[in-house]
C-alpha cells in the first residue's frame, strides 16, 4: 500500500505514450510503422521496469529537512530552509512541495532542481503571516525521477509541525539593535532637540567635537587642564502604558493586516525600547472590559510577560466603554504616568462620546492617544475625478479625511497629545514622540 501511495507518473510519461499513439495511427496509412511502434511499446515497458528498479532499488536515497523558527513574526517576511540531498548514483531530478498552512490559502508551492549522487543543497522561502495563533506545517514531499523521467517517487518527511505566529518579533529586534546603539535615525525616528537641562547628572567627561559648548564644566576644566563638559541622561523608571482599544473599530484591515496587530507589533517594539532605555512598562488592553493588565515594572525580563499577552489578544464586535478604563486606571494606575492609547476613531461624533472620560485621564496622566489615517482615502482624494461619480466619492473623501484633522485639533485643545499616522509608519511615529517627550522632560 505504501508502495502504491508513494508511485506517481512522470508528466514526461505522456509525451511518450502521445509519440506512440501517433505511431499507431500513423499506421493506418503506412503499414511499415505498425511493427515498429509494437516494439516502440514493448521498450516503453522495459524501461518502466528499470526506472522502477532505480527509484526503488534504495529505501532511503534522498532525505528532507525542513527547518522552521521558534515563533514566527507577525507581518514580516519569515525564512523557511528546506534541506535535501541524494544518494542515489545517478543525477536526480527533484520536485520539492512544502505543504503551507491553511492560513496563507497557497497552494501553488513547487521548486524544482536536481542533484548529483551524494550532493546536499538547500532551498529558503519566506512567508508572510497576518494573523496570530497556531499555524501547522503538513508534509513535506519530495518527488525523485530518475534521468528517464517516466515515473516519480514520493518522500514523505516531518508531517505537522506547529509554529505559533507571535506579535512582531523581527521588527522588535530591529529597534532593539538601533536603540542599543543610539542610532534609532537611522530608520526615520528624527533627532529631537533637548530644551535645557531637565535630565539627571550622569557624569562630568572630556570634551570631544560635536559636544553642546553650554555644557562645559569650568570647575573641571581648571582642576584637568583640559575641557571637560556634563553629561546628562534622561530621566529613568518613569511608568509607561501601552493601552489597546480591542474593540470593532480595531477590526479595520490595511495591506492584510488588522489595526489591532499594527498596535500589537508597535506596544512590543515600542516597550522593548522603552526598557531599554531604562523606563517601567506595562499594558492595559480593554474592549467592554479590561481584558489584561500588566502593571509598569523595571526588567527586560518583563518584556517576555508583555509578549505573551499580545499573543493572545483578539478584537471585539463591540465598542470599547472608555468610562470603564478611565476607573481603572484611576484604581490602578497611582503614579502619573505616560499613557499611549492605541484606537480609531472615524467620526468626530464618535470621539465627542469618549471626549470626557480622555480629558479626564489627562489630567493626571500625560495622555497621548494614537489613531490611523485611511490611506486608502488619501489615494482616492489625490487621484484626479474623471466623472460625476468619481467627484462624488472624492468628495466624502475629504469630508472623512478632514474629519480626522479637526479631532486631531479637538484632543489638543485640551492638552492630550496625539498622533494621526499611516498604520505603517506607526511604530516610528510612536518612539519618535516618546523621544520628544522624554527629551523635553514633559513627564
Amino acid at each position: 500500500m505504501q508502495f502504491i501511495r508513494s508511485l506517481y507518473i512522470h508528466n514526461v510519461f505522456f509525451r511518450y505514450i502521445a509519440l506512440l499513439a501517433a505511431c499507431f495511427i500513423m499506421s493506418y496509412w503506412l503499414p511499415a510503422l505498425y511493427p515498429i511502434a509494437w516494439l516502440l511499446t514493448m521498450l516503453l515497458a522495459a524501461l518502466l521496469l528499470f526506472d522502477l528498479y532505480l527509484l526503488y532499488a534504495a529505501p532511503k536515497a534522498i532525505r528532507g529537512l525542513r527547518t522552521l523558527p521558534k515563533k514566527l513574526s507577525n507581518s514580516d517576511e519569515n525564512p523557511i530552509t528546506i534541506q535535501f540531498e541524494s544518494h542515489y548514483p545517478f543525477t536526480t531530478y527533484l520536485s520539492i512541495i512544502d505543504e503551507l498552512p491553511v492560513q496563507f490559502q497557497k497552494r501553488d508551492f513547487e521548486y524544482k532542481t536536481r542533484l548529483k549522487n551524494g550532493e546536499k543543497r538547500e532551498h529558503r522561502y519566506t512567508v508572510r503571516p497576518v494573523e496570530r495563533g497556531e499555524y501547522v506545517f503538513g508534509h513535506l514531499n519530495i518527488y525523485a525521477s530518475s534521468p528517464l523521467r517516466i515515473i516519480k517517487r514520493r518522500f514523505v518527511f516531518q508531517k505537522d509541525q506547529m509554529v505559533p505566529v507571535y506579535p512582531s518579533i523581527i521588527q522588535m529586534q530591529q529597534y532593539d539593535f538601533l536603540a542599543m546603539n543610539n542610532r534609532l535615525t537611522e530608520v526615520g525616528l528624527k533627532k529631537i532637540r533637548r530644551i535645557g537641562h531637565t535630565q539627571e547628572f550622569e557624569q562630568i567627561k572630556e570634551y570631544v567635537l560635536g559636544d553642546d559648548y553650554r555644557t562645559v564644566n569650568w570647575k573641571a576644566t581648571a582642576k584637568n587642564n583640559q575641557l571637560m563638559v556634563n553629561q546628562y541622561q534622561d530621566e529613568r523608571s518613569q511608568p509607561i502604558y501601552s493601552v489597546i482599544d480591542t474593540g470593532r473599530v480595531m477590526k479595520m484591515p490595511f495591506n492584510g493586516l488588522k489595526l489591532l496587530d499594527y498596535a500589537i507589533n508597535s506596544a512590543l517594539a515600542f516597550s522593548n525600547v522603552a526598557l531599554k532605555r531604562n523606563d517601567k512598562t506595562g499594558m492595559i488592553t480593554f474592549s467592554k472590559k479590561i481584558e489584561s493588565f500588566v502593571p509598569a515594572i523595571q526588567k527586560i525580563t518583563h518584556l517576555n510577560t508583555i509578549l505573551e499577552k499580545l499573543y493572545h489578544i483578539n478584537t471585539e464586535f463591540t465598542d470599547a466603554d472608555y468610562g470603564m478604563l478611565y476607573a481603572h486606571i484611576k484604581r490602578n494606575v497611582n503614579q502619573r504616568s505616560l499613557l499611549l492609547l492605541y484606537t480609531n476613531f472615524e467620526h468626530i461624533s464618535a470621539l465627542k462620546r469618549q471626549l470626557p472620560f480622555l480629558v479626564a485621564i489627562a489630567k493626571k496622566h500625560l495622555l497621548v492617544v494614537i489613531f490611523f489615517e485611511n490611506t486608502e482615502l488619501e489615494e482616492l482624494i489625490t487621484k484626479e475625478a474623471e466623472d460625476l461619480q468619481g467627484i462624488y466619492h472624492k468628495t466624502i473623501a475629504e469630508k472623512f479625511s478632514l474629519e480626522k484633522r479637526l479631532m486631531q485639533k479637538e484632543l489638543q485643545k485640551y492638552g492630550i497629545q496625539t498622533i494621526l499616522t499611516q498604520p505603517e509608519k506607526l511604530t516610528v511615529n510612536t518612539i519618535n514622540t516618546y523621544l520628544e517627550i522624554k527629551a523635553r522632560g514633559l513627564l
